[in-house]
């Protein structure tokens, strides 16, 4: 006490003691364990019985439930929404910059109570450099959200992509365009200059309507980019479906290929030699499927899904890395654990496997060294699951606790 007789506040952090059934680290599920953050850190995991807990630390018991490093989301677009709602060409042409906005902002929240702390999203799709307003209010706190990787407007050839209307017709696309070595360049160190923290381009697209996808950029284009971005330290993405597409993506350096369709056994080796991560967004072939008339288990499976068992099947022989990521906002915000559920219980992959990619694994990809593990020093950006998400995929849909930079955004 002062000697006026007010309590003196102190300038040391408050802790906060995290007691569930379990923790899954990163790498390993623990029992036994408990996680101390402090201010908006973690300061001890591990042992409770080895955990030295501040006076006065507020303690929640989460005892049914399993605690993980917060979620990374590896592909989004948190200025779209369902397409069985809107179509994106329509969404592009025919909805405001403030309506999309007022719109994502709601999707950044429900991204962040469904246990992601922290988002890639690969694209506004026409709405400029909106993402890195947001990315600003919710660093602010000004709103709620993950932490936001934004591309921004990202990078497309000049006519291949849309909204494709009357030819007479100029309209804004759906990214920005760019056309020749010198023009890349231009345009990726802009959106750099703008805000980006990664670089996105789509290396192949249909060039018109019921056409296949067909590369757009030539190999010397993409290297261009990849350098100017790599000399901002900056990483890149690479939409590409196409086998050609992948091949010159690799070649030129990138960081992750989106999507990889028609990935082939020989594209996959060699993305494996020159270690590039691969995102394959099952979750959006899926939907796409459906919202085209598509039922699972009834209907004969659509040629794009046959083509994306095939692309994993092959990817995983060549011991290619996976980034998780869905491609959200094709299908609804918050509902991010359907590409886990997908990859699980229709490609083979083990819940471990999944949680790993979503959590470390996508931290390690995405160069994020202060998240994604359970451990001294890491950012406590935290999730309690009820059960046992190592186990039952299942799991990932039941978040009872989040926590972002020490904040709690949701809890029992």
């Amino acid at each position: 006490m002062t000697s006026s007789g007010v309590q003196a506040k102190s300038d040391a952090p408050a802790s906060i003691l995290l007691r569930s059934a379990t923790v899954f680290d990163g790498q390993q599920l623990h029992t036994g364990w408990a996680v101390l953050v402090t201010g908006d850190k973690i300061a001890a995991a591990g042992p409770l019985a080895e955990i030295s807990v501040p006076a006065d630390t507020r303690t929640i018991d989460l005892p049914n439930d399993t605690i993980i490093p917060g979620m990374i989301e590896g592909h989004s677009h948190l200025f779209l929404h369902p397409y069985n709602e809107t179509s994106w060409n329509d969404q592009v042409t025919n909805e405001s910059l403030a309506f999309r906005t007022a719109r994502a902002t709601e999707h950044a929240r429900r991204t962040l109570l469904a246990g992601f702390t922290t988002e890639r999203d690969l694209g506004t799709e026409g709405a400029g450099y909106a993402d890195v307003g947001l990315k600003q209010a919710i660093d602010q706190g000004i709103v709620p959200g993950p932490r936001l990787i934004v591309v921004t407007r990202a990078i497309v050839a000049k006519g291949s992509y849309g909204p494709k209307l009357s030819s007479d017709l100029d309209v804004p696309q759906g990214a920005q365009e760019a056309s020749g070595v010198e023009e890349v360049v231009r345009v990726a160190r802009e959106q750099i200059g703008k805000g980006a923290d990664w670089v996105k381009l789509y290396v192949d697209y249909r060039w018109g309507a019921g056409e296949p996808s067909r590369p757009t950029f030539s190999l010397e284009e993409i290297a261009a980019a990849v350098k100017a971005a790599h000399d901002a330290g900056r990483l890149v993405a690479a939409h590409a479906t196409t086998a050609e597409g992948m091949r010159r993506s690799i070649l030129a350096g990138v960081d992750t290929i989106e999507h990889g369709d028609e990935g082939t056994p020989e594209v996959f080796q060699l993305m494996k030699k020159h270690g590039v991560a691969f995102c394959p967004t099952v979750a959006v072939s899926d939907a796409i499927s459906q919202y085209r008339g598509w039922k699972r288990g009834i209907d004969p499976e659509p040629e794009r899904i046959q083509k994306k068992r095939a692309s994993i099947k092959a990817a995983r022989a060549a011991g290619v890395t996976f980034a998780m990521g869905g491609d959200v906002g094709v299908f609804a915000h918050g509902d991010n654990a359907r590409e886990m559920e997908l990859l699980v219980h229709e490609y083979g992959f083990t819940p471990l496997e999944v949680l790993r990619q979503a959590t470390s694994g996508n931290a390690a990809i995405f160069h994020l060294a202060d998240r994604g593990k359970v451990q001294i020093g890491e950012v406590a950006d935290l999730v309690a699951l009820r059960g046992d998400p190592t186990t039952d995929v299942g799991a990932l849909r039941r978040v009872t606790f989040v926590m972002k930079g020490g904040t709690i955004f949701r809890q029992p």
